[in-house]
């Protein structure tokens, strides 16, 4: 890791001739480097620091669209890191080593700071917010991932090469909070740190043109188009809208919210009918429990509704606990298709 960033920086202090088209320009950025990920703590089961992951050496890249204000960038950026795994060492089982990886995908928006001259190595330091997706695998174990906020602090220099071209340097703290989840069969809660250096090359859009020819005079317009044909009729689609759930959760997935935004677009067309809820379970719990848990599951389901203009009164809501599923299982078995909640427009709906 010393090697690299020696080796960076000196690249980075050689590159130091004229650009013209930075400021007020879009740009393209692509970044790739070592990355160094911080010792994961896990809490396992309710017990805290029950296990930690040590990795070695990983890399870090990714790519940036963004606009150059002029002292000030505004930028999108994607980028992927992954580091294998050392040891792990467990209160039980001892420290021994693990064959698997530790991974993260990030989507940010990232404010920066530019200082320096335009025409020599310029610094910069800013940060972002957006969402990241941990993953972790182990030997023997399994794996899984969460995904949840994610937030970065920047810094680095950059240099032009060309009057489009840019190199440079970029420093990269990474941190996801509060990452969930279940390894070999228990519940693992830890969070992600990272640490990266990254060559980067940018490429800026701007630059001064030459003056176009004067345009030659307009064309006569054409004559205008015939009216469009009147739209089709309006068709009410009833449903069932179905919105599935993690095991013991009620929460509203991103895939179960498009769902429910397509029942909401589609109610418009229903002219106000009334809308019934049916919620499930899957048979991994006691009935008392699962009955309280679709009812929840109404619940949440109802609240984004009504928080996208559905009015509260025209919801109606009935809990079915492990009844009627989708997927016959014996009992005491998780199966994805039994937790849902059922969506259906009309009068008679959902009986």
């Amino acid at each position: 890791m010393r090697k690299l960033v020696i080796g960076l920086a000196l690249a980075s202090t050689a590159i130091a001739t004229p650009a013209f088209a930075r400021d007020d320009s879009w740009y393209l950025e692509l970044d790739f480097g070592g990355m160094i990920v911080e010792d994961a703590d896990f809490d396992i089961d309710g017990v805290n620091n029950a296990a930690t992951l040590d990795t070695h050496t990983g890399y870090d890249g990714g790519a940036a669209i963004g606009y150059d204000f002029g002292g000030f960038r505004l930028e999108t950026e994607a980028s992927y890191r992954r580091a294998e795994n050392d040891t792990v060492s467990d209160i039980d089982l001892g420290t021994f080593s693990d064959r698997g990886h530790s991974s993260m995908l990030s989507f940010m928006v990232n404010g920066l700071l530019d200082f320096g001259p335009d025409d020599g190595i310029q610094g910069f330091v800013g940060g972002g917010v957006g969402v990241g997706r941990v993953d972790y695998r182990f030997e023997g174990v399994g794996s899984d991932s969460d995904t949840g906020f994610a937030w970065q602090a920047l810094a680095g220099v950059r240099a032009p090469i060309t009057k489009h071209w840019d190199a440079g340097l970029k420093y990269r703290f990474m941190n996801v909070d509060n990452v969930d989840v279940v390894l070999g069969g228990s519940d693992a809660s830890t969070r992600w740190r990272s640490h990266s250096l990254m060559a980067t090359l940018g490429y800026n859009f701007g630059g001064e043109e030459a003056a176009p020819p004067p345009r030659p005079p307009p064309p006569p317009p054409p004559p205008p188009p015939p009216p469009p044909p009147p739209p089709p009729p309006v068709v009410c689609n009833k449903g069932p809208y179905i919105v599935f759930f993690d095991w013991d959760k009620s929460d509203i997935t991103p895939e179960a919210a498009t769902i429910l935004d397509s029942a909401v677009s589609a109610y418009g067309n229903c002219d106000n009918v009334p809308i019934m809820l049916a919620g499930y379970t899957d048979r991994s719990g006691t009935v008392k429990y699962n009955m309280g848990l679709s009812e929840r599951r109404n619940a949440s389901v109802r609240s984004y509704l009504t928080s996208h203009g559905i009015p509260d009164g025209a919801i109606s809501s009935e809990a079915f606990g492990e009844a009627n599923p989708r997927v016959p299982t014996a009992d005491g078995v998780r199966e994805l298709q039994n937790r849902r909640v059922e969506i259906t427009y009309g009068p008679g709906s959902g009986m």
